[in-house]
């Protein structure tokens, strides 16, 4: 399983972004997918991530400004983020796990696999 995420850079508060994932080694039919991040000096939190029958899950912290999607014939996973806050400033990892839990799960435990991340640094 390879995952490489891409997107990242600075931007203005309320400015927006868009990561994107792209994943090889497994299909996304059997796994759960998505997005974590750290910020400095911060342990890292689930961001959000989609399952493989298409259930998304947000943290509290995102939820309707952030929105999670994938394509399942290019093996790619992608974060939009909208209004983003000064807070947002992270590097955010792209990840998967075989599913066996929700969504829910992964967000807190996190997941098996992780690709490098990106940074996103979001200016007040």
């Amino acid at each position: 399983v390879q995952l490489q995420a891409s997107g990242g850079g600075l931007v203005q508060a309320g400015g927006s972004l868009r990561l994107s994932c792209a994943a090889s080694g497994f299909t996304f039919d059997n796994y759960a997918i998505g997005w974590f991040r750290q910020a400095p000096g911060k342990e890292r939190e689930g961001v959000s991530c989609i399952t493989s029958d298409g259930n998304t899950y947000y943290a509290d912290s995102v939820k309707g400004r952030f929105t999670i999607s994938s394509d399942h014939a290019q093996s790619s996973l992608y974060l939009e983020m909208n209004s983003l806050k000064p807070e947002d400033t992270a590097v955010y990892y792209c990840a998967a796990v075989r599913e066996f839990y929700s969504g829910a799960y992964y967000l807190r435990y996190g997941m098996n696999y992780w690709g490098k991340g990106t940074l996103v640094t979001v200016s007040s």
